[in-house]
């Protein structure tokens, strides 16, 4: 049984149970909640995680892939506190996602593929605590520069530790084909790739395209905003109907802590943007998306499937 490095230690790959595939506990900047933390909010807000990831627990969500790289602000010390108090499975990454600094200008994917390779085998810094993933991203300007860099490293150290691969991705672009080609040239088993954002376009014909290449895909933004979670599920209600269940993951990209910023009276905001979009938090899908999908026809062992077996082999590459 394939053994899956969470930030409390690892567990194989049948402890999963019910997954959310690409979520967030907190996105910031490097360092920046070490060295800032009150803009983070109130005092209590490593509690208002745990909180939010009980509440998770109590409705039957066993794990969390917490989708933050070094960039965004990776703190895996909180991951594994709000972890160990909240009993929730997390799984971190690494990789990068779209914030590559000007010191890692002209930096080869070889130099970042051993360091990635250095967080799964060893952990990240001195922490002990290893990744169990990697992520690379790009977006509207296309996979250029640096980031065809990263997502080359996150390649090659696929191929180095034999972990999967999630790639934020821009589907109105149809962007995944030319990281899917990379992806291709680097040797990677495509059947270990979650193409991220799919749930951002409503295009069946490329969604399925995806699909053909062997690729999962990230149904990963909900409630989301350039679709409407309606229509959101309504396609994925389609790709179900063709046959596709079994490739499908679907998630939020929930921010549980970001900054609270000061409005215009000079107090600082109780609750962070991302907040006020899902009030729901990790629950949306429970509380609005399970419930649509099950008055659509579709049956329970179809939606286990998606949140318990497609993760379970995701990462075991059964």
């Amino acid at each position: 049984m394939t053994s899956i490095n969470t930030v409390t230690g690892p567990i194989a790959a049948d402890q999963l149970g019910f997954t959310l595939m690409h979520e967030h506990i907190m996105v910031s900047a490097p360092n920046l909640y070490r060295s800032h933390p009150a803009l983070f909010g109130p005092e209590d807000r490593e509690s208002r995680a745990v909180q939010a990831l009980e509440r998770a627990r109590a409705a039957g969500i066993s794990t969390l892939v917490d989708a933050t790289t070094f960039d965004l602000g990776r703190e895996p010390e909180l991951l594994a506190r709000v972890a160990a108090a909240s009993g929730m499975n997390i799984i971190n990454v690494t990789g990068w996602w779209l914030d590559v600094p000007r010191f890692l200008r002209g930096v080869s994917a070889n130099q970042m593929a051993r360091e990635f390779v250095r967080d799964v085998e060893h952990g990240f810094g001195d922490t002990g605590i290893k990744a169990g993933l990697l992520k690379c991203a790009a977006d509207l300007d296309g996979v250029t520069g640096e980031l065809e860099v990263m997502a080359r490293a996150v390649a090659r150290a696929h191929i180095q530790t034999g972990l999967p691969i999630m790639a934020h991705s821009h589907p109105s672009t149809q962007l995944a084909r030319r990281q899917i080609e990379i992806f291709r040239e680097e040797g990677v088993d495509l059947t270990r790739v979650k193409i991220d954002h799919c749930n951002d376009t409503t295009d069946t014909e490329y969604l399925r395209w995806i699909l053909d290449q062997g690729c999962y895909l990230g149904w990963d933004r909900y409630p989301g905003r350039l679709v409407s979670p309606r229509m959101r599920t309504r396609t994925l209600k389609t790709l179900i109907d063709m046959g596709h269940a079994e490739r499908i993951c679907p998630s939020h990209d929930c921010i549980c802590l970001h900054l609270h910023k000061e409005q215009n009276d000079g107090s600082i905001a109780e609750q962070h943007e991302f907040y006020l979009r899902n009030p729901d938090q990790y629950l949306f899908i429970h509380r609005h998306v399970l419930p649509e999908l099950r008055d659509m026809g579709v049956s329970e062992q179809t939606i286990q499937g998606m949140f318990v077996d497609n993760p379970r082999r995701f990462f075991s590459g059964g």
